[in-house]
């Protein structure tokens, strides 16, 4: 398996993918887990985390997601780049975007990983009337959403749905099975602050 290795903040999905290639590369040897015994917890094709782990295909979120509750890691520890000394700057052109759902669910991450407290911060881009399913994320895990523009639809576990507008604000545990709906004609546009407990160091 040849090294690819990307320096700086990716800024196309071609060297997003080279960085989770990488990171999930080296976790896999910290690990000493095999691809084949990672395919098993996550339940994803070993074809499909081959070609991840080759740097050949992004995963989608919620494929990372698996990836990251089956390696005990945060989601932001696969698309982490190489930290250096000093402020972090994130810009905008230079965004981490994930995606699933052909895009109708897109994730940018506005942290700079690897920094404590356990805390990532995502921008959340919602199509018009998509609903996006979130399996439970590890123990301890949740999320505070705050709606920018758009109405979206909340659902945890089961509590029933809550319905949020622009500037509302919302805490749920993640650790259980949650959707998030964009409810009307208009993209929801959100921020979600996701906190771990008791997760260990990528």
């Amino acid at each position: 398996m040849n090294a690819k290795h990307v320096v700086g903040p990716p800024v196309t999905e071609q060297d997003l993918t080279l960085v989770i290639s990488a990171r999930l590369r080296a976790q896999i040897r910290q690990d000493g887990v095999t691809l084949e015994k990672l395919a098993d917890f996550t339940g994803a094709e070993p074809e499909l985390l081959t070609a991840v782990a080759n740097g050949e295909r992004a995963p989608s979120i919620d494929v990372l997601w698996k990836i990251a509750n089956a390696l005990g890691v945060s989601f932001g520890s696969l698309i982490a780049t190489p930290r250096r000394g000093g402020a972090a700057i994130i810009r905008k052109s230079d965004a981490n975007v994930l995606a699933s759902s052909e895009g109708a669910f897109r994730s940018r991450a506005l942290t700079a990983f690897g920094f404590k407290p356990r805390v990532e911060i995502y921008e959340l881009t919602i199509a018009p009337g998509h609903l996006e399913n979130s399996q439970a994320h590890a123990p301890g895990t949740s999320e505070n959403i705050l709606v920018v523009s758009g109405e979206l639809e909340i659902v945890s576990g089961r509590e029933p749905a809550y319905r949020l507008s622009p500037g509302d604000a919302i805490h749920f545990d993640a650790d259980v099975p949650h959707s998030y709906r964009s409810l009307g004609a208009q993209e929801v546009v959100a921020h979600l602050v996701l906190a771990y407990e008791d997760i260990r160091d990528a």
